[in-house]
């Protein structure tokens, strides 16, 4: 338990970027300069016509402004939020370095979402039925995109999700600061809105077929739920998207790994969003182990809720550290204490954490700490993707073709599966080509949806 009051905390939480009032949308919008190559729709990885739509603000048009930008990046409003903007868009506007301060693409793609969000409007409408059906495994960002452009196609969509809400990552896994739980739900709704079916708390796992049925499909795809059914997914869909993300976080494998106190920074960070602050995990002194951009959103978030030391440790220099600069020097206006060149080697303690032993310049000593949080990256799903026919490749990552095709020709996939590990836009561009390479196989048909290039006339299937 915190010892600050709740009335601090969410104060502590209170947004990073508020959203801009109608004056200062206007203004902001009026001082881009409409460049006609658009270096901010090219750093895009979705290539929203980012001068466009910010001309659609300036003119009031915020119902033409939010069409362009859902057109390119159905999660548009939540990435207007947690986009690296810094290093993509606003990275590249001209603004920049003229005036040493780039337009606010982020704040205003906010502006013009929330606007369609709020008022309840209906950019896009479920396509003409085709009669064709498409299973998705997962409700993250690159499952929503794919879900979104399939129905507007007339498909029949199913997004398969193990957890009670829909989202992934961007309902459970983004810092409360930079977006509330509440943005990404909407922007389920919508997708559901398109007709989109969601089946939540619901597990797909793999049956392997007997020999004697084993064709070309070498297993099933079955949903593991309150009401257990059997049946194929490949059967029952005539494609399978695979929007599975990543695995558990990865073990440091020392000793006092399993002592109560030690938890893994995406589960504390979901207990954030709850935002019931009496639920989250919490310590006087918390040791947060990694430097990647989750380890950023573990230690500020720790400290916002009251810890009363924060440290984030690392086996590398500072100059080494994954985490973006501004994600950084959050952290260390936060008040975070870093330690470089460290290396945990056993966690210490009865039932409970009580010190974490560190080695640093080969000699060892003892932290005293309450808390230890694992941020250090998450596992591939290279088992379950391998069980379904998937090859992968040196990195256990799904191997896909231009289609986002699968090296089996019924499975695609996109996403963190297929990336490693990357940010809500990339995934969502993925989802996008999903779409695009799905219908093509399904149809023969070629078709290209804003930011994205047209589906190859022939194409094999990943090797």
């Amino acid at each position: 338990m915190s010892e600050i009051s709740i009335e601090q905390i969410e104060q502590n939480f209170a947004e990073i970027n508020p959203p801009l009032s109608k004056a200062e949308a206007i203004f902001e919008a009026n001082r881009c300069l409409y460049c006609f190559d658009a270096p901010c729709a090219h750093a895009c990885p979705t290539h929203i016509d980012v001068p466009s739509f910010i001309k659609k603000i300036a003119s009031g048009n915020l119902h033409g402004s939010a069409r362009v930008i859902f057109d390119a990046n159905p999660i548009g409003a939540s990435c207007a939020r947690v986009c690296p903007v810094e290093v993509l868009c606003e990275g590249a506007c001209v603004e920049k370095p003229l005036r040493h301060k780039p337009i606010e693409i982020g704040r205003l793609q906010r502006y013009a979402t929330d606007y369609a969000i709020e008022n309840n409007k209906q950019i896009f409408q479920k396509g003409e039925p085709n009669g064709k059906s498409v299973g998705i495994i997962g409700s993250g960002p690159a499952g929503l995109s794919c879900a979104t452009y399939l129905a507007r196609l007339g498909y029949d969509v199913t997004v398969y999700e193990r957890k009670p809400l829909a989202g992934g990552l961007d309902t459970y896994g983004m810092a409360e600061y930079k977006m509330p739980q509440k943005t990404s739900l909407d922007e389920v709704e919508q997708v559901a809105r398109l007709g989109v079916k969601f089946e939540l708390n619901c597990e797909i796992a793999v049956m392997q077929n007997p020999p004697a049925l084993a064709g070309e499909q070498k297993a099933r795809l079955v949903k593991l739920s309150a009401n257990f059914d059997d049946s194929d997914l490949l059967s029952k869909h005539d494609a399978v998207f695979l929007a599975i993300g990543l695995g558990a976080t990865n073990k440091l494998n020392i000793e006092g790994e399993d002592l109560e106190g030690v938890v893994d920074a995406l589960h504390f960070i979901e207990r954030v969003k709850t935002r019931v602050w009496q639920s989250v995990p919490l310590g006087r002194t918390i040791a947060v182990i990694g430097a990647g951009n989750t380890a950023i959103d573990a230690v500020t978030q720790a400290k916002r809720l009251g810890a009363e030391r924060v440290l984030m440790i690392y086996r590398r220099t500072e100059k080494d550290i994954s985490a973006y600069a501004y994600e950084y020097e959050l952290a260390k206006k936060d008040g975070i204490e870093f330690m470089w060149e460290t290396v945990p080697v056993a966690i210490v303690g009865n039932s409970h954490v009580e010190s974490l032993r560190l080695r640093k310049n080969g000699g060892e000593f003892e932290m005293p700490c309450d808390l230890v949080i694992l941020a250090i990256g998450q596992q591939k799903q290279v088992g379950f993707l391998q069980s379904v026919g998937v090859e992968t490749d040196e990195k256990q990552r799904a191997r896909v073709n231009d289609l986002m095709q699968t090296s089996n020709p019924r499975i695609f996939a996109g996403g963190d599966c297929v990336n490693g590990g990357a940010e809500a836009v990339d995934a969502s561009q993925m989802g996008k080509l999903a779409a695009q390479g799905i219908h093509f196989s399904l149809t023969g048909e070629r078709v290209e949806f804003a930011g994205a290039k047209v589906a190859p006339i022939e194409k094999t299937p990943a090797h």
